[in-house]
């Protein structure tokens, strides 16, 4: 369950954990070997049986390592994850700003990061957990590079697997203050998450999933950026799609809190994550 003015809290946070990065405190756009971690990001984490592949958090369009995932990547280390977080998709002259180059140039940088968390943990594969575009760019690394081989599940909060229009990816400016001016029309990043787009087609041309991958989908209603909410899930044999609102009905997360500070979501990831030990998914969770 989310404060009254959880809408306020969100921006406020993200306003200022970017300007403390402006500043130079916090490196927000750091990558993600030197960013402050709270336990993740640890290349000396070895898997345990409990949980024997590392979780990897793939990052919205306009976030980066750091901001999308300071509540998720400690839930997941205070459980005993190797949690480890990258950043893509940067594009030149846009600081602290991820997720706006091509997508399919993101996925081969995430390519990369998955065998520089295998080689480091041991593991064979990984989990993936990403939020918005870092919930959907995931599936073309699954389905073009050779990552079906290397991952074991993908779970995506709020992806955006069928595209978007752009007035709902203008929904995310007013949570991220000075990033509209950095960008254009011909952001790649933005153009390739349009519904109808080249590169949504490719995507999805031929099925939605790929075999041997696990995949879930946690989405909410109250999404104002990938509209309708429904277009967000998969279809396919080994998929399971989920509406926060029927875990939770008052919950009121939307796009942006859904993926960073809603622990009735994270309950859910969780499940997804270690389904052998899944426990129910209530409004309770919200402080478990």
């Amino acid at each position: 369950m989310l404060p009254r003015n959880w809408k306020r809290a969100v921006r406020s946070l993200t306003a200022a954990l970017l300007l403390t990065a402006a500043a130079g405190a916090v490196p927000a756009a750091a990558h993600a070997d030197t960013a402050p971690s709270s336990g993740w990001n640890n290349y000396g984490c070895k898997p345990s049986a409990t949980h024997p592949r590392p979780v990897v958090l793939v990052h919205g369009t306009f976030g980066n390592s750091v901001d999308n995932w300071l509540v998720l990547a400690p839930y997941l280390v205070n459980r005993g994850y190797c949690v480890f977080s990258l950043d893509y998709g940067q594009l030149p002259g846009v600081p602290l700003f991820n997720g706006l180059g091509p997508i399919d140039k993101s996925a081969g940088q995430l390519d990369t990061f998955v065998d520089k968390v295998l080689a480091a943990t041991g593991a064979p594969k990984a989990d993936l957990v990403g939020h918005s575009q870092g919930g959907m760019m995931p599936r073309y690394y699954l389905k073009f590079l050779g990552g079906a081989a290397k991952v074991n599940s993908l779970v995506g909060i709020a992806p955006d697997n069928h595209g978007t229009t752009l007035n709902g990816l203008t929904n995310l400016l007013p949570y991220f203050p000075g990033v509209g001016d950095l960008l254009t029309l011909a952001t790649p990043g933005l153009a390739d998450q349009m519904a109808g787009s080249p590169f949504i087609t490719k995507l999805n041309q031929g099925g939605d999933t790929v075999p041997g991958v696990h995949y879930t989908v946690i989405a909410t209603k109250y999404d104002e950026v990938v509209t309708p909410y429904g277009t967000q899930f998969l279809s396919g044999p080994d998929v399971h799609n989920v509406k926060l609102q029927d875990l939770c009905s008052v919950d009121l997360s939307e796009h942006v809190a859904i993926g960073t500070i809603d622990r009735v979501a994270f309950h859910e990831v969780a499940n997804a994550l270690d389904p052998a030990h899944a426990t129910p998914t209530t409004c309770a969770s919200a402080v478990s």
